[in-house]
């Protein structure tokens, strides 16, 4: 928010809401508005609940963030909002909102790939298969 890239809301819009324990993928489908949550764990659990049916989880990617570098799955707000846009072809915007950080290229260079491929899925179900595939090949490393 203080960068100007971020709003605050009281009420959650008709949007697809990044949830990482949702049962949905995330994919190319879901192109509309997106809504990346920046709130306390307990606080999420309940918007989560109550909006189960847009929610939507991303696909296997690598945190760059300095405090989960490495980790898969553990991506900050940004990380999420980014891969989101990413994956939508929104490449433009992913790269600005990730350019106010010193890490943000990082994350890219760490998800080029999977990005790439994920980009190119129709729907959830190709999505899983494509997380699959890279889930499979760094647990080979």
């Amino acid at each position: 928010m203080r960068l100007g890239l971020a709003v605050q809301v009281r009420k959650i819009p008709n949007c697809t809401i990044l949830n990482p324990l949702s049962e949905k993928a995330f994919s190319p489908e879901d192109k509309r508005d997106i809504l990346a949550l920046d709130c306390s764990w307990e606080r999420s659990r309940e918007i989560f609940l109550r909006h189960r049916k847009n929610s939507r989880a991303l696909p296997y990617l690598v945190a760059a963030n300095p405090v989960n570098y490495g980790k898969p799955t553990k991506l900050s707000t940004v990380e999420a909002l980014a891969g989101a846009l990413y994956i939508l072809n929104e490449k433009e915007k992913a790269l600005n909102i990730l350019s106010k950080f010193s890490w943000g290229r990082v994350f890219i260079d760490l998800n080029c790939e999977m990005l790439e491929e994920y980009s190119k899925a129709r729907n959830s179900s190709e999505m899983v298969e494509l997380q699959k595939k890279f889930i499979g090949e760094r647990n080979e490393v």
